[in-house]
C-alpha cells in the first residue's frame, strides 16, 4: 500500500459535534451503549484496584480477550491525569480466563513524565495473572511530520447488511443443513455489543482458501458520547479483538481447528475518533508457521484518518486428520 501526506487532521471538537450514523442523543440512559454502562465499567475496591465482571462469553467458555484488554486500559485511564490519552498499549495473554469469577484489575504507575506516562495493569483470577499490560499515555502535542496510508474505496456501511441480517438470510434457505441452522442460531442468540457489516460477506459454507484479508465496518451499539476520549479508546481496545485472529485461518479453511487463541496484543492510537461512529477495519495476515498467525488491522475513520493500528499473534492447533483404514 503506497503511503500518502496524511489529510489535514480533524480537531477533537469537530471529532465531538459529529453524531454517530444516524444515533440519537441520550435522551434517555436506555440509548446508553452497554459497553459504557456495564462491559466497561470497573468497580473500585481500593487504590488502583479494580474489579469488572463479564457480560458476554464466547462458546468457547473462555473469556473474550477484548473485554479483558478493554477493562484493563479503563483501570489504566483512571491513573492519570484528565490531559493525558492511550497512545499504545502491548498485552500478553497468560492464562485462560474463568468465566465464573470477577476479575480484578491491578494498577502499577510505572513513570509520570512530562509528555508521557505508563501503567502497567495485571489481570488477575484466582491468585495468577491472566493477562499483563502496558500503556503508555501522553499529552496531545502538534507535529509538521505527518503521513498516513491510504484508506481503501469500500461501499459505504448505509450500502451493507449486518452481520445478524447475512445470518438471518441464510437461515431463510430451506436446503440450509440443520447442523449448520443449529450453528447460526447459536451465534445470533448472542448478545454482542457491537454491530459489524462485512464488505465482502463471505460464503459461510465454503471451504475454500481465500486470501488472509478482511474489510468490515463496525461500531459500538448505541451511544457513548464525544466528551471522553479516553472512554473512546477502552470501547475500541475491545472492538479490536472481535473476529480479529480468525483473519489468520482465511487461507486455510480446509484444515478442521482444535484449538485457537490470542498469544498478545498491541494497539496504537493514532486520531480522535468515535468507537460508537462507523469505522472500516482492515484486516491482513502477513504470516503463519510454527502452530502461531500473525494479524495486523487498521481502524479508519470515515473521512479517510487513519485512527488506530492493531497486531495480534495466536496459536493454532490443527486436528489430526484420521488415516483412512485399507481395505
Amino acid at each position: 500500500m503506497a503511503a500518502s501526506v496524511q489529510p489535514e487532521d480533524v480537531t477533537d471538537s469537530q471529532v465531538q459535534k459529529e453524531s454517530p450514523g444516524g444515533a440519537p442523543p441520550p435522551d434517555s440512559p436506555d440509548l446508553r451503549s452497554v459497553l459504557v454502562t456495564s462491559v466497561l465499567n470497573l468497580e473500585l475496591l481500593d487504590v488502583d484496584l479494580y474489579r469488572g465482571i463479564h457480560h458476554w462469553v464466547p462458546t468457547t467458555q473462555r473469556l473474550f480477550g477484548g473485554q479483558i484488554v478493554g477493562q484493563a486500559l479503563v483501570a489504566a485511564a483512571k491513573s492519570v491525569e484528565e490531559e493525558l490519552h492511550a497512545h499504545s498499549l502491548h498485552c500478553y495473554f497468560v492464562r485462560a480466563g474463568d468465566p465464573k469469577v470477577p476479575v480484578l484489575y491491578q494498577v502499577d504507575r510505572i513513570r509520570n513524565g512530562r509528555s508521557f506516562c505508563v501503567r502497567s495493569i495485571r489481570a488477575i483470577q484466582h491468585g495468577q495473572p491472566i493477562l499483563i499490560c502496558q500503556a503508555s499515555f501522553q499529552k496531545m502535542q502538534g507535529s509538521p511530520l505527518q503521513h498516513q496510508f491510504t484508506m481503501p474505496t469500500v461501499q459505504p456501511p448505509e450500502q451493507l447488511i449486518t452481520r445478524e441480517e447475512l445470518i438471518e438470510k441464510y437461515l431463510r434457505d430451506p436446503n440450509l443443513v440443520e447442523k449448520y441452522r443449529l450453528g447460526l442460531n447459536k451465534i445470533l442468540a448472542q448478545e454482542v455489543p457491537i454491530e459489524i457489516k462485512p464488505v465482502n460477506p463471505p460464503d459461510l459454507f465454503n471451504r475454500q482458501p481465500q486470501d488472509p484479508k478482511q474489510l468490515f465496518w463496525v461500531r459500538a451499539r448505541g451511544y457513548i458520547g464525544p466528551s471522553d476520549m479516553k472512554l473512546h479508546c477502552c470501547v475500541a481496545a475491545y472492538i479490536s479483538d472481535y473476529s480479529f485472529l480468525g483473519t489468520a485461518l482465511l487461507p486455510h479453511l480446509k484444515h478442521s481447528m482444535k484449538f485457537m487463541a490470542s498469544l498478545d496484543h498491541s494497539m496504537w492510537f493514532h486520531a480522535s475518533f468515535r468507537s460508537d461512529d462507523w469505522m472500516l477495519y482492515e484486516c491482513e495476515s502477513p504470516w503463519a508457521g510454527s502452530s502461531r498467525g500473525l494479524v495486523q488491522g487498521r481502524l479508519w475513520r470515515r473521512d479517510g484518518i487513519l485512527a488506530v493500528s492493531c497486531a495480534q499473534e495466536g496459536v493454532f492447533r490443527v486436528k489430526q486428520e484420521q488415516p483412512k483404514p485399507k481395505l
